[in-house]
């Protein structure tokens, strides 16, 4: 026999013991908290004018902090294969397949965000440093076709901006109107 549920209750409030696991979970506060910096260093950047030795600094940083941000995306995609992930609780189709296309679009934009970034920085005599060490130009010094990866790059931005918004309100729905317990998995 189950006890009855009381209005302040979670519905399946059973789910909400089921965590990710600690490394999960400071992936993606990590992972999260670098991509809106890059966001917010990238539109910034956009704004300064060309010739800035500041500008020189900060596209550095933001190109070798993009690199880094795709290899704690690789390695997140190597933990979720390791450690799995917990059942989501019940919700309509239409809710679970909106769940999953919308984290198949954040990995697309994590994954194509700093490739795109790193070709387009190819396609430019400066190419990219990651942290200081040169990396590998796999273009020469073309301004159409820096200007194609660029602009991916810049719409993977608006993307991400966009699925961030999406992921963050389906958070907020499951925390304050579903009361499913949902959020409490990927808090530390």
């Amino acid at each position: 026999m189950s006890a009855a549920r009381t209005p302040t209750t979670p519905r399946n409030a059973g789910l909400a013991n089921e965590s990710f696991a600690r490394p999960m979970i400071a992936l993606h506060w990590l992972i999260a908290i670098a991509i809106i910096a890059m966001l917010c260093i990238g539109f910034y950047m956009g704004s300064l004018p060309r010739g800035l030795p500041f500008k020189s600094t900060l596209t550095n940083f933001h190109k070798s902090l993009g690199i880094t941000i795709f290899l704690l995306v690789l390695l997140r995609i190597w933990a979720r294969s390791a450690y799995g992930r917990p059942p989501l609780p019940p919700m309509q189709t239409w809710q679970r397949a909106a769940a999953s296309i919308t984290q198949a679009l954040l990995y697309v934009g994590m994954i194509g965000m700093p490739l795109s970034g790193y070709l387009g920085s190819s396609f430019n005599k400066f190419g990219t440093k990651f942290w200081g060490l040169p990396l590998p130009q796999w273009g020469w010094d073309d301004k159409a076709i820096r200007h194609i990866f660029f602009s991916i790059h810049e719409y993977l931005a608006w993307m991400l901006i966009a699925l961030i918004a999406l992921h963050f309100l389906g958070a907020m729905k499951h925390q304050f109107i579903d009361r499913d317990g949902l959020l409490r998995r990927m808090w530390p």
